[in-house]
């Protein structure tokens, strides 16, 4: 009796209890999981919650910002062109493309924890296994193995969306950045660091590490209560509200937890439902258009920083006339970066926490649509103004701007896309959303690395406007999810 006892105390990650699906007595009063969720409130779990799925953030921070660091480094090693080094990013997204939509499928149909350590696991081991690259053909077939993992790492958003109360979801979903901009500082400060000493190959394995860590500590974290609902795992949700009440210093509404079980879940044709048809398609279009403009900020400073362009037009490499190697005259541009480059790179990244609490009095007061709508506007100009002649620190701010901006934008489609769909098919619209925000991840690279070096005010026109195109989508989405509950089902 006491170890059955214990088991019950403990029985946050029961996913697997299955009870059966009875009509409660009449008169018997019942609850739902959004009721549940709302009584409960905010606390200690809900902290813990934050940080350790929002620790995945600085994950996947570290994986996909790697390409930034270690592009000048495997350019030499491998005597790369600019479309080679391009391509390598674009795989990547690629493989987060295709595995995003897989997931996020089988996430909707088998749980969100589980999909998530699954990716955490894919993602480890194949970014150890890039640090022993013999090639570059083998460098960009494991990246994109990374980036298959790294796609599921959005299941933690998920978690923390369908566990947070409605008023708190505006403050706090936002505040996640700050594990993105943690990571992303960090495996700057590293490279810096390891780069000029023991080389990428050790940087790409010391950026493994906070990834390993974080399977350690997935087993504090339950499935998701709405999703085992979902499923008719009553037992489950109501153990996982039960503890999550018991920690919380709360209580649970009064009567059983009682909602009909959804055995259609993850369905592509629901995605195309009339009632959300118009909002699928519109949020494909900004989440292509805000990681086009997000990748697009970043391989744009990385080039900027590598080739020494100034006002705005392509300078050829500055050179010591007395240099007359092969080295110096490669078209491959092998030029590393040193310490100034690095400090630039730091502070423009720093730009992505500055315009948070704006970022979030916009999403709780103007709404989700109207701030996304603004925030996308700016960015188009920000992109605009790098076309004007302006000093080294002129060129520091705008790049600041620019990556304040465009992490506001992220910040806000993922609170929007994981609020505008209901459980049965949230992750899947998720995952779907985040497929085709890699493919403007995808073709940013080209734009950014190849383009630019062609025409750099045809590239930053273009990132405009398709900055103003989402805008404009922003604007016109058909549904408002600011204090709205989240949907159970169509």
């Amino acid at each position: 009796m006491a170890t059955a006892s214990k088991e019950a105390d403990n029985a946050i990650g029961l996913e697997e209890i299955h009870t059966e699906n009875q009509e409660p007595p009449k008169g018997q009063r019942t609850f739902t999981v959004e009721e549940a969720v709302e009584t409960i409130g905010f606390g200690r779990f809900h902290i813990m919650l934050f940080l350790i799925m929002g620790s995945t953030g600085v994950a996947e921070a570290m994986e996909i910002m790697l390409i930034a660091v270690v592009s000048p480094l495997i350019r030499c090693e491998w005597q790369l062109q600019d479309w080679q080094v391009a391509l390598v990013t674009t795989m990547v997204f690629f493989g987060y493309m295709v595995f995003s939509i897989v997931l996020g499928l089988l996430a909707d149909r088998y749980g969100r924890w589980k999909i998530l350590l699954l990716s955490f696991l894919w993602a480890a081991y194949f970014s150890l296994l890039t640090s022993f690259a013999p090639s570059y053909i083998w460098f960009v077939f494991l990246r994109a193995m990374v980036g298959g993992g790294v796609s599921g790492h959005a299941q933690g958003l998920i978690i923390k969306t369908e566990f947070l109360p409605t008023k708190y979801r505006g403050y706090m979903l936002p505040l996640s950045q700050v594990f993105w901009l943690a990571g992303s500082l960090l495996i700057i400060g590293l490279a810096s660091v390891v780069n000029p000493t023991i080389g990428w190959r050790w940087l790409i394995r010391i950026a493994s590490i906070p990834g390993i860590l974080l399977i350690l500590v997935f087993k504090f974290i339950p499935e998701s209560a709405r999703y085992n609902i979902s499923t008719g795992n009553i037992a489950a949700a109501t153990a996982t509200l039960q503890k999550i009440a018991k920690m919380n210093g709360a209580v649970m509404p009064e009567g059983v937890l009682r909602e009909p079980t959804k055995e259609r879940r993850g369905r592509f044709k629901d995605l195309m439902h009339p009632k959300y048809l118009r909002t699928t398609l519109q949020i494909w279009i900004i989440w292509l258009g805000i990681a086009f403009a997000y990748y697009g900020v970043i391989l744009a400073s990385a080039e900027l920083l590598e080739r020494d362009i100034v006002c705005g037009s392509a300078a050829p490499l500055v050179q010591d006339p007395g240099d007359d190697s092969e080295e110096s005259r490669s078209p491959c541009h092998c030029h590393m970066f040193g310490p100034a480059a690095y400090q630039t790179m730091i502070i423009s990244t720093a730009g992505e926490i500055a315009l948070n609490p704006l970022n979030i009095l916009g999403i709780n007061f103007l709404g989700r649509r109207l701030s996304l709508c603004i925030t996308m506007g700016c960015t188009a100009l920000f992109f605009l103004l790098l076309n004007i002649c302006t000093s080294s620190a002129g060129m520091i701010g705008f790049l600041f701007m620019l990556r304040a901006l465009v992490s506001a934008n992220f910040n806000t489609i993922y609170i929007y896309t994981a609020e505008v769909y209901p459980t049965t098919m949230r992750a899947l619209g998720m995952g779907t959303s985040g497929s085709l925000c890699r493919v403007g991840a995808m073709v940013a690279p080209f734009i950014s690395q190849v383009l630019m070096s062609a025409s750099f005010i045809g590239a930053l026109c273009l990132f405009a406007a398709v900055c103003i195109v989402c805008a404009i989508s922003a604007f016109t989405l058909p549904i408002e999810t600011k204090g709205r509950a989240l949907q159970v089902c169509i």
